[in-house]
């Protein structure tokens, strides 16, 4: 009995160190929530970014077509005052990502790395873990502690 219940609990890096509080795992929870969040914004710049691309290539075909069909004043505004534009004041949209990746995110990644080393041996997701122990039904299929201990 002692096997089954030692393999139907979360793996060594899912465990809390001894002697970290409730109130660290809870923090270091919603430090990890907000991670979440600068990643998702991260992922929305990279949408943003690639959707910049694509408005630049479609543009260009417009601007091609407009002249075609005779409209090459619309089109001469078109290259000189919108193509090759900046997004913001001296930027495209890939120096923004540059921006984003090499400052604040890299910031909130370095400080939640620190933070996870310095206060529970570099484990993540303890929150987590500790919540889906309280919430799993032992023994039900798809309610197994690990990957590798079942569904």
């Amino acid at each position: 009995m002692d096997d089954e219940r030692e393999t139907d609990r979360p793996s060594e890096e899912h465990r809390r160190p001894d002697g970290v509080s409730d109130d660290t795992v809870e923090a270091l929870g919603k430090l990890s929530a907000a991670l979440d969040h600068v990643e998702d914004a991260r992922g929305h710049l990279y949408a943003f970014h690639r959707l910049c691309g694509s408005a630049e290539s479609t543009l260009e075909e417009a601007t091609e077509l407009i002249r075609a069909a005779g409209h090459d004043d619309l089109a001469d505004a078109l290259d000189r005052d919108l193509l090759g534009r900046n997004v913001l004041p001296g930027m495209w949209s890939f120096q923004m990502v540059e921006g984003y990746d090499d400052g604040y995110y890299a910031t909130a990644k370095g400080l939640q790395e620190r933070a996870l080393a310095d206060l529970v041996e570099g484990r993540r997701h303890l929150f987590e873990a500790e919540m889906k122990e309280l919430r799993r039904t032992r023994g039900r299929p798809g309610h197994a502690a690990t990957p590798d201990s079942g569904s």
